[in-house]
């Protein structure tokens, strides 16, 4: 199957009339147009998603529980990467209403789906997706709020999304025409059998055109709970023929019961006049098969609402929110709030002196960073709250570096439900997430980062409805309550659902110790949650801020001034708990896989040796001065230098220095800390021109969330925040003019004198600055000077790299020496 790498409006006029529509009713510029959703669907090699951003693409809109779209399977399975269910070329196997964007570990969701069919008999068996999944032929074609694709058996699929329904639109080939819906339909895990899903329950009734039901399923990312889905469907024209049906469940159901070690049966269809199902005790397959003769026209629409509560939300969802069986009218209000949003928040020329590459990365990584997490508010099934209330934080550790910064600026309101959210989930489960969907907690990958989050958003002041009272407790809870282990697989030693696994060591020894897992990574983490920690504690426990700033330091007591690696000295090192190194054949360029069971989690000890961000000035002291700070961080981005093999989160890439791994998000900047912040420049751009394109490859791993995207979108400012600071790097914009909307009423202007069509590929080094009108001579600005009210950045750039910067380098707030 040949698959485009752009927009494929010229195989979709639906969507063309759509955007010409919401360009005239807006009388503004329509940014949807320059968002291409298939960036990041391929890695490195060609048709597979292995290595890619793992990306959904479907119908959605910005943080919606809606995200529809395919399933598909590949059936390399060794590198299958399902996670988005959309991929290059897998096998389609249903067009579901859940899924994740961006995601790694084991698939989640991918429920409540349809599959159209154009025939049932043999050897087609409803129960047995590889008897009926298909190949797609032809391009698929992708827009804001549309997707379209064509499957071999001739059937052509378009489809659009709301925040808690769908409509899709079948048109069959002369013949029969069939609509399956599996209640037990779930995206599989295709390696690792530990994180995958499993049906559990579910109800179906068929009523005339419409049926409801339940689907409830566990398992996936995070080894959640079991959690249960709603779900209203309606088609346009009553079926010929509707029929309920049954079957054992074959699929390995890990602690629940299955039909185990037996081949996959034959569904029984329900007798007549019987239009209901229940999956039973023996969590039976269940679902539905809908029909139409030869007669019938060969369009079929179906409109789908789901609901974390009941069915009966689920219909109201349905209908409010697609009121129309036109798809256009879906496509164009998806289009209509992506722009009022999200695109027009961020806003910079479009004429003809525009480069439009750079526009479709800018408004792409807009897009991406926006499909996650999701506001569940008025949909928690769990406890009655006046709270906002999201899921999908997935994960946290990916977002908090730069993403929730952006938020903070651009989606104020939606920044502030996420916390309050946050919150409320320490007061009703008693931790915050690091990581949580499908309603449960889990997994943390390293510290307890919703600190970091809390943190960034108090420095920078924003309060509104968040009581920091409770904020500042649910971070205590984190700092002095070790959760109770959880024996997974993944890392037996300690609990991986929430809060800091391996707190005893850090609290006894102010270190994690070799006996942990993660132990470097997990140091360093901690320390910078504990940092978070005195931020807060900074205005709700001022008694307590010396405690956790000197906690804060405790990544320093891992560092090991003797281990020497490719001709640099001091390290992170793994420390016992008696005090003596774990330093044996010890080589800080590796790390295994960097997974749960390593020294360091997806980035070796060489990168985390630079993540301090609270404390740059101690890092730079202990690898020995300025000049020795400088000659390690350029090494770090020499060709050939890499010695670790991550697997799909380094493909592709020979350096130490991983821009797809979040740990080195801040790293190519911190030559701004020894201000010569021409080198952060050239750096940073060239890691942004080397692996970011406007092509389906166009990320450098999974796009995890929307991080990377948001990384890109904060280069393409010419700005970088310091998460858990009040404190923002200038480096140099793509864009000649670039206009912000801050806090929902203020504006934020950022200019460059430079050539508009290759400002982010040549002619970028900043040769002075001036901020609100005056000249600046500093390399960073604080959040108050243009991030409150609005202000102005006006960058001066040339060909030629200078040290225009004389001022103090960028602050050490948590600096402490041991």
């Amino acid at each position: 199957m040949l698959l485009s790498t752009e927009l494929k409006l010229s195989s979709a006029p639906l969507v063309l009339l759509a955007l010409a529509h919401t360009a005239r009713g807006h009388g503004h510029v329509d940014y949807s147009q320059y968002v291409n959703p298939f960036i990041g669907g391929e890695g490195p090699m060609e048709g597979l998603a292995y290595g890619g951003g793992d990306i959904f693409v479907g119908g959605a809109v910005p943080f919606g529980v809606v995200k529809m779209g395919i399933d598909t399977y590949e059936l390399n399975y060794t590198i299958s990467t399902i996670n988005g269910g959309w991929t290059p070329k897998g096998l389609v196997t249903g067009i579901s209403m859940m899924h994740e964007h961006g995601t790694g570990g084991g698939p989640k969701y991918g429920v409540v789906a349809q599959m159209p069919l154009t025939t049932v008999d043999a050897p087609v068996n409803i129960l047995d997706n590889t008897t009926y999944w298909q190949e797609r032929v032809g391009d698929d074609a992708a827009s804001v709020g549309y997707y379209k694709t064509k499957f071999e058996s001739g059937i052509t699929v378009e489809l659009s999304g709301s925040r808690h329904a769908g409509i899709v639109q079948y048109s069959f080939p002369k013949g029969e025409k069939h609509v399956l819906v599996d209640v037990s339909h779930y995206l599989p895990s295709t390696e690792d059998p530990t994180s995958g899903q499993s049906f559990l329950d579910g109800e179906i009734h068929v009523d005339g055109p419409q049926y409801t039901g339940y689907t409830t399923t566990r398992g996936g990312f995070g080894l959640g709970a079991p959690f249960t889905v709603f779900f209203c469907g309606e088609f346009e024209s009553e079926p010929e023929q509707s029929r309920t049906f049954r079957g054992r469940n074959t699929d390995p159901n890990p602690g629940y019961h299955s039909f185990s070690g037996e081949p996959i049966g034959q569904a029984t269809f329900s007798p007549d006049g019987v239009l209901s199902e229940k999956a039973g005790p023996l969590q039976d397959r269940i679902g539905a098969l809908f029909s139409w003769g030869t007669n019938a026209p060969t369009q079929v629409k179906s409109r789908i609402g789901i609901s974390m509560i009941s069915a009966e939300k689920a219909c109201k969802f349905k209908d409010d929110e697609i009121p129309s069986w036109d798809l256009n009218k879906t496509v164009s209000a998806a289009v209509d709030e992506w722009n009022a949003n999200v695109f027009s928040r961020v806003q910079v020329p479009t004429d003809e002196t525009a480069n439009r590459t750079n526009l479709v990365l800018l408004y792409s990584s807009l897009y991406m960073m926006h499909l996650m997490p999701s506001d569940r508010t008025g949909e928690n099934p769990l406890w009655e709250s006046d709270e906002p209330s999201w899921d999908d934080f997935y994960a946290i550790w990916d977002t908090f570096r730069c993403t929730v910064s952006l938020w903070h600026l651009i989606q104020p309101e939606a920044y502030e439900g996420q916390i309050r959210s946050l919150i409320d989930i320490w007061r009703y489960e008693g931790y915050m997430p690091d990581a949580r969907s499908g309603n449960c907690n889990g997994i943390t990958q390293g510290g307890s980062d919703a600190d970091n989050v809390l943190a960034d958003a108090y420095v920078k002041g924003l309060r509104g409805g968040i009581n920091w009272t409770a904020g500042y407790l649910a971070m205590l809870k984190d700092a002095e309550v070790t959760p109770p282990n959880t024996f997974v697989l993944n890392d037996p030693k300690a609990s991986v659902k929430e809060g800091r696994g391996a707190l005893d060591d850090w609290k006894k020894l102010g270190y994690v110790s070799a006996d942990s897992t993660r132990c470097i990574s997990r140091s360093v983490e901690y320390s910078l949650n504990d940092y978070a920690l005195s931020v807060v504690a900074a205005g709700e426990a001022p008694q307590d801020v010396q405690k956790y700033l000197n906690r804060a330091a405790g990544w320093q007591r891992t560092w090991n001034p003797d281990i020497e690696s490719v001709g640099f000295r001091g390290f992170l090192t793994p420390k016992k708990k008696n005090g003596t190194w774990d330093d044996q054949d010890y080589n800080p360029a590796i790390c295994g896989f960097c997974e749960f069971s390593a020294i360091s989690y997806e980035a070796t000890p060489w990168e985390y040796s630079f993540n301090i961000p609270h404390d740059m000035k101690r890092v730079i002291q202990l690898m020995g001065g300025t000049d020795e700070f400088e000659r390690r961080l350029d090494y770090i981005f020499r060709p050939n230098t890499s010695q670790a093999d991550l697997g799909p989160n380094g493909a592709g890439v020979n350096t130490i220095m991983n821009i797809g791994n979040e740990p080195d998000f801040a790293t190519p900047y911190h030559y701004n800390y020894i201000n010569k912040q021409f080198k952060s420049v050239n750096q940073s751009r060239a890691l942004s021109n080397q692996y970011f394109d406007d092509t389906i490859r166009g990320v450098p791993g999974n796009s995890d969330s929307g991080a990377l995207n948001s990384w890109l979108i904060w280069q393409m400012l010419g700005l970088y925040p310091i998460v858990t600071q009040p404190v923002y790097l200038l480096e140099s914009p793509w864009f000649t003019d670039i206009n912000i909307t801050l806090n929902e009423n203020a504006t934020l202007r950022i200019t460059s004198d430079g050539e508009a069509k290759c400002l982010g590929q040549s002619g970028f080094y900043v040769q002075s600055v001036k901020i609100n009108g005056k000249e600046w001579d500093k390399n960073w600005f604080n959040h108050e000077d243009v991030m409150v009210h609005g202000g102005t950045i006006e960058f001066s750039v040339g060909e030629e790299p200078v040290v225009w910067e004389t001022g103090d380098p960028p602050p050490s707030p948590g600096h402490v020496e041991i």
